[in-house]
């Protein structure tokens, strides 16, 4: 069972991850539902996690949108339904959103194989992402 997770792991791609990268209070930041999907685990035992190790997490590590850049979000991808229609996916409260430093400490509190090499692809998405603003702004 561990070995096809990390299958499936390693058929992501940068471009895959660094579509799950959003831009939210000027920060690249993932959200707590996609981190949870990429590490195997449920958005509630991310946010468990979390909440286990909260020193770790300061305001720019992890952060909960508010409810307007929830709706922003909503609205700009169509996704992150949060009321049950026709068994869509729902939401019980506002999203967390992990920063770089986050994921990096995140994967420290979940110690597993899957977090670590999950981490790593992400941090290499982070990075690219960076560089490709960068140049974006010298341009």
């Amino acid at each position: 069972m561990e070995e096809n997770k990390l299958a499936i792991q390693n058929q992501l791609t940068n471009e895959d991850i660094k579509n799950l990268i959003y831009t939210i209070r000027g920060k690249q930041v993932m959200l707590d539902s996609d981190v949870a999907m990429l590490y195997h685990y449920t958005t509630k035992n991310i946010n468990k996690a979390v909440k286990r190790n909260i020193d770790r997490f300061p305001e720019d590590f992890c952060f909960q949108l508010t409810e307007m850049e929830f709706q922003n979000l909503r609205f700009q991808f169509g996704t992150l339904n949060k009321k049950v229609n026709n068994g869509e996916v729902t939401r019980k409260y506002l999203p967390y959103v992990f920063t770089e430093q986050g994921i990096s400490m995140l994967s420290g509190v979940l110690k597993n194989e899957i977090a670590i090499k999950v981490s790593v692809n992400i941090m290499r998405a982070f990075i690219e992402m960076r560089k490709f603003l960068m140049v974006g702004v010298f341009l």
